[in-house]
């Protein structure tokens, strides 16, 4: 069965450069069977190209290279992939897959047939509290995400717009929605064109045990009726295992009027750290708060998990869920300071990643005093079942 699994999974790997993913999932003793084989690809391979994206500037290009390597030496399958990475790698969407006109539910049986998902069950998705005999998983980790292109210029509105909508991703434990970005239209996010997207989620960590869909649907607020707001990304689609790096990797969404780009990687052997922040005391006016982190996966990139006013924040429990291997750190950086001012105060406070358990602690600076409680989070066994 191993065999077999394993020779599936290269022949659907060997898609021609531009193509769109697979539209099926392999069959869960597949995935299983081949997951030992997946462990252990050579660390050349981990700065391959993600998932079944492409760069359309260089792929004919790419693909005479590739076919060149692979005649001299099979094995550097994925490195030539890595020399333009100043060009955009964009993401698939899967045709028929928008929600704004219905288009996603109208294929609701192709979509349960092809991935086992009900696609109108809008469930948001909860991680129970991890057991003595649960285990580590390989996770994806979604760092950023950023308005790549914007439909108004920098000479309009200060080229700022008001997003909303959501993006999340389903996975094998149990294909539900986990929120990675999710705000009403009356809430909507002030971004300009190159600025992060205050990201909301994920409520828990994102199991990379096979492959993950991701949905979503991103409006730019346009006025007082919902009916003119503009699209600017709208579908689903598939984040595969197979071409996932190691490093953080910057990918493309395009939509009608714009782009969003998701910076993500693997993370091997990991449990989800599911961070809880508390503004405790002592909140001053015009007090701004940015908490960033770093994991020893990717230790030389510390990427931001909220940046903005705690004014409305005390007493009021933020979440966060990062991918962190496991017997490994995780680093928290506080910086705390009014806006424009020089004299911020920066706190760290380190974590051990375990299977299971929760530890506290209280950080306190001049100009506040701050709660953090980490609660590992491990994954049922019987999902390797």
């Amino acid at each position: 069965m191993r065999s077999l699994a394993w020779s599936i999974i290269r022949s659907v790997s060997k898609l021609p450069a531009g193509s769109a993913p697979p539209r099926r999932w392999l069959p869960a003793p597949a995935r299983r069977d081949a997951l030992g084989d997946r462990l252990f690809r050579e660390k050349q391979s981990k700065q391959g190209l993600p998932r079944r994206c492409f760069c359309s500037a260089i792929a004919d290009k790419a693909e005479t290279k590739k076919a060149a390597a692979d005649e001299s030496n099979p094995t550097v399958e994925t490195t030539m992939a890595t020399q333009d990475l100043h060009c955009h790698y964009h993401m698939p969407i899967f045709p028929g897959s928008s929600h704004r006109d219905g288009a996603i539910y109208k294929k609701r049986l192709e979509w349960e047939s092809d991935y086992g998902v009900d696609i109108t069950d809008r469930t948001e998705t909860l991680l129970k509290p991890s057991y003595v005999d649960d285990m580590t998983c390989e996770m994806l980790q979604i760092f950023s995400l950023k308005l790549a292109k914007s439909p108004v210029t920098a000479s309009a509105s200060n080229g700022s717009i008001e997003l909303y909508g959501f993006m999340a991703a389903r996975d094998e434990y149990d294909l539900k929605l986990n929120y990675v970005f999710n705000r009403g239209r009356e809430d909507p996010v002030v971004v300009q064109e190159g600025s992060l997207i205050q990201m909301t989620g994920p409520r828990r960590g994102i199991a990379f045990h096979c492959d993950v869909l991701l949905e979503f649907d991103m409006r730019i607020k346009n006025g007082e009726r919902e009916e003119d707001d503009a699209q600017l990304i709208d579908g689903m689609s598939e984040v595969r295992g197979m071409f996932m790096p190691w490093e953080p990797t910057p990918v493309r969404l395009d939509g009608d009027c714009g782009a969003v780009e998701v910076s993500s990687a693997l993370v091997s052997n990991a449990v989800a750290a599911i961070v809880e922040v508390i503004v405790v005391s002592d909140v001053r006016s015009g007090l701004d708060l940015s908490l960033s982190s770093v994991i020893c996966a990717v230790e030389a990139h510390e990427f931001q998990l909220f940046h903005g006013s705690v004014g409305d924040w005390c007493g009021e429990r933020r979440r966060f869920a990062i991918a962190v291997t496991v017997d490994t750190m995780m680093h928290l950086k506080f910086v705390a300071g009014h806006k424009g001012s020089n004299g911020n105060v920066k706190r760290r406070c380190s974590f051990r990643a375990k299977i299971n358990g929760q530890v506290s602690r209280r950080i306190k600076l001049e100009l506040a005093s701050i709660l953090v409680k980490v609660t590992w989070a491990a994954w049922p066994y019987h999902m390797f079942c």
